[in-house]
């Protein structure tokens, strides 16, 4: 798991001017914040210690790690934006008979307790969509199989009240149609069905957008945008 720590406001200016420059001293950084030295020195040191600044002789630069945090910055509101969550979805069909049939989870955890929708996950860091998708395929049910782009599907939660965000999403939509193993039914957070889409949408809580994935993958469409709305006692 990954941890990204939380930074002062004042470790905030100085990596906004670092990132501008190809290095700085400490006087000129120490003149950006305002503070006296001590202070100054208290939090320059932190963004040492964090691996987002290094010291080189008399002078101060960015570390990798430091670019890409920095280059994640508003610089204009001094702050890390908030960016939508790059998630995987699994399309996962079989055909069963005369039943065309998609992996489908109940959700057993927080927000969207109960929901019935697709499997999927966050995509980690350095991962390719095609490894996010066949992890999270083995993690949640057990089975294996191989993975192809389907389509791109923005989606974005509000609230039903007063229409605030509560989530903004970009799924990368993946399609398999041969697995092999045997599907766990239960774990940590859901339960495994096989299911139709008529089956799916029977269910008395289900994401209208896991409806929609399969619409828009038979109809070879790559990107489409929704907004959705919720009540609160469903989120």
């Amino acid at each position: 798991m990954s941890y990204e720590p939380t930074i002062h406001e004042t470790q905030t200016l100085i990596l906004r001017h670092l990132l501008f420059v190809p290095d700085a001293g400490f006087a000129e950084l120490q003149k950006r914040t305002g503070l006296t030295s001590d202070h100054f020195n208290f939090h320059i040191k932190k963004l040492v210690e964090v691996g987002y600044v290094q010291k080189q002789d008399a002078s101060y630069s960015l570390t990798p790690r430091g670019k890409e945090y920095a280059n994640r910055m508003d610089t204009d509101e001094n702050e890390i934006e908030k960016q939508p969550k790059v998630s995987v979805v699994l399309l996962v069909e079989r055909q069963n008979g005369d039943r065309r049939e998609f992996l489908t989870q109940q959700r057993l955890k927080q927000p969207w307790y109960g929901f019935y929708g697709r499997a999927g996950g966050k995509v980690r860091w350095g991962e390719s969509f095609e490894e996010a998708a066949a992890r999270e395929l083995a993690e949640e049910t057990g089975l294996q199989g191989t993975f192809t782009f389907s389509h791109v599907f923005h989606k974005r939660d509000y609230k039903q009240s007063d229409s605030s965000l509560l989530e903004d999403k970009i799924f990368v939509i993946m399609h398999c149609n041969e697995t092999t193993g045997t599907m766990m039914e239960e774990f940590e957070g859901g339960k495994n069905f096989w299911m139709t889409q008529e089956e799916l949408v029977a269910q008395d809580h289900y994401f209208e957008s896991a409806r929609d994935f399969v619409t828009y993958h038979d109809q070879g469409i790559p990107y489409h945008a929704q907004n959705y709305t919720y009540d609160t006692t469903e989120y």
